[in-house]
């Protein structure tokens, strides 16, 4: 398995895995926001690939300056192809998101993940994240 930068190629094959973890999108919505995620300093994709060079996963990590803690780096995203799990990819991609934050300076990585995904929680523990807080995750629209 290889882990590199993700690029705008990879848009559609992202789009693909982020449906499969139930966040429905189409590769130009992924596009657009792969750009835009892409040109930030403070942010990084990967996409781990297969032997033969599929690519089988993706994080993305981003630091986190806060008024009220250390800066942190967080894991925005972390999703393996539904096929391929449970094969050392997601370690891989956390391993990888961990020596980026390693080498900006972070001493904290942290994770949000859904109450629903006990499988995912599963594998938090087994990485070595502790459980900080339960959390309820409010949105509303900016209208102008």
């Amino acid at each position: 398995m290889t882990i590199r930068p993700a690029s705008p190629e990879d848009a559609t094959v992202i789009a693909l895995l982020a449906t499969q973890l139930g966040y429905p999108n189409t590769p130009e919505e992924i596009a657009t926001r792969l750009q835009d995620v892409l040109a930030q300093p403070g942010s990084e994709v990967l996409v781990a690939l297969d032997d033969d060079g599929t690519v089988i996963g993706y994080g993305h990590v981003f630091g986190a300056h806060r008024v009220d803690t250390e800066p942190f780096a967080e894991i925005g995203a972390l999703v393996v192809d539904e096929t391929r799990r449970s094969r050392g990819t997601g370690a891989a991609l956390v391993a990888a998101m961990e020596a980026w934050a390693i080498e900006h300076g972070y001493r904290e990585m942290r994770v949000r993940s859904n109450v629903i995904r006990e499988r995912a929680h599963a594998f938090y523990d087994r990485m070595g994240f502790g459980r900080v807080k339960r959390q309820q995750v409010f949105a509303r629209a900016i209208l102008s």
